[in-house]
């Protein structure tokens, strides 16, 4: 069994990239509904950032929109940074999604790190924990159809989405503390799986059943013939992506699973990015958790067209087959 999520972040880094901005949304959306169509119950992820110079997709909830008007079977996870968003107008956009796809929307909550987007927001990044709460709290007031009060103003937000209660919330989190609130507060949780003890702790004693993303048995996946020639293509993109999220982790003074890294050698030891073939996926297949999780980013930095589809085609067709796939 695994969770298979595909990961779309909708860059194009001129200094790697042979595609515009433009070439990179119509392959996303174009990938988005040929996995569509391959019938499997995959996820995909719309992550989201906000002021890169690469393009980093600054809406994912609209990207999302436009997958889930070509697409009837993937669900369509969107990646929000909470403390930035009104939580009204979000549960707005929300509920305008969640129909449009007939119910196939969740969220993945974050609260933010980039020292340069807080500012642009004008978010405390000392509040981050208290707005991620209050956002939480109006979203589900929201999505009941109920009146209620929000900062002093009664509201009343219609209408009603598809998916009751509401659609799912998962969390994310970059500390033991925020793991602890996706349990206490959260629907679900999705973070690099160190933080699960602390998640699987606090839900055991708030008496919450866990739902969270397991260990990612090839963290990101490349499905390939030939892993060796196959990495030469590939590590300029992954160097590129690496140290910018490596940048932007040391701007806040915050770990994570991304390293910087000088060369493409140094780069594969840390076993972040991974070509492998068929048959080793398939060999290690067997030990997957339920939860596990295979995350595939195959328009990593704007990758160029051919090679993104060869490891795309290469799953979904040889390995997806004789896997038990399930939502999370």
């Amino acid at each position: 069994m695994a969770y298979i999520q595909i990961r779309y972040e909708c860059r194009a880094p001129a200094e790697v990239s042979p595609m515009t901005l433009d070439e990179v949304y119509e392959t996303t959306l174009e990938q988005i509904a040929w996995i569509d169509a391959q019938g499997f119950p995959v996820t995909v992820n719309f992550s989201e950032h906000h002021g890169s110079e690469d393009g980093y997709l600054p809406s994912a909830i609209t990207m999302a929109a436009a997958a889930a008007a070509i697409t009837r079977h993937v669900r369509l996870q969107v990646n929000v940074l909470l403390p930035y968003r009104d939580p009204l107008q979000l549960a707005e956009e929300v509920v305008v999604l969640d129909r449009i796809s007939r119910g196939r929307v969740e969220l993945l909550l974050m609260g933010g790190f980039v020292p340069s987007e807080m500012e642009t927001f004008g978010v405390d990044p000392k509040r981050r924990g208290e707005l991620m709460e209050e956002g939480v709290r109006v979203l589900r007031q929201a999505w009941s159809g109920e009146p209620f009060e929000y900062r002093g103003r009664r509201c009343r937000i219609l209408p009603r989405p598809v998916q009751q209660p509401h659609p799912p919330l998962f969390m994310g989190a970059a500390s033991p503390a925020a793991a602890r609130r996706a349990a206490r507060i959260g629907d679900g949780f999705i973070a690099v799986s160190s933080l699960n003890e602390h998640y699987l702790a606090e839900c055991a004693a708030v008496g919450r059943t866990p739902r969270h993303q397991g260990a990612m048995p090839f963290s990101y996946p490349y499905v390939c013939k030939d892993p060796d020639r196959t990495w030469e293509r590939l590590a300029p993109y992954c160097l590129y992506e690496t140290n910018m999220y490596a940048r932007w982790q040391a701007s806040a003074s915050q770990g994570g699973m991304f390293k910087p890294a000088t060369d493409a050698d140094a780069l594969r030891a840390l076993k972040i990015y991974q070509p492998v073939t068929v048959a080793e996926v398939l060999a290690r297949a067997p030990g997957f958790a339920p939860n596990d999780a295979l995350v595939l980013h195959p328009l990593i930095s704007g990758l160029e067209k051919e090679l993104s589809w060869e490891g795309l085609r290469l799953f979904f067709t040889e390995v997806a087959p004789h896997l038990d796939i399930r939502p999370l």
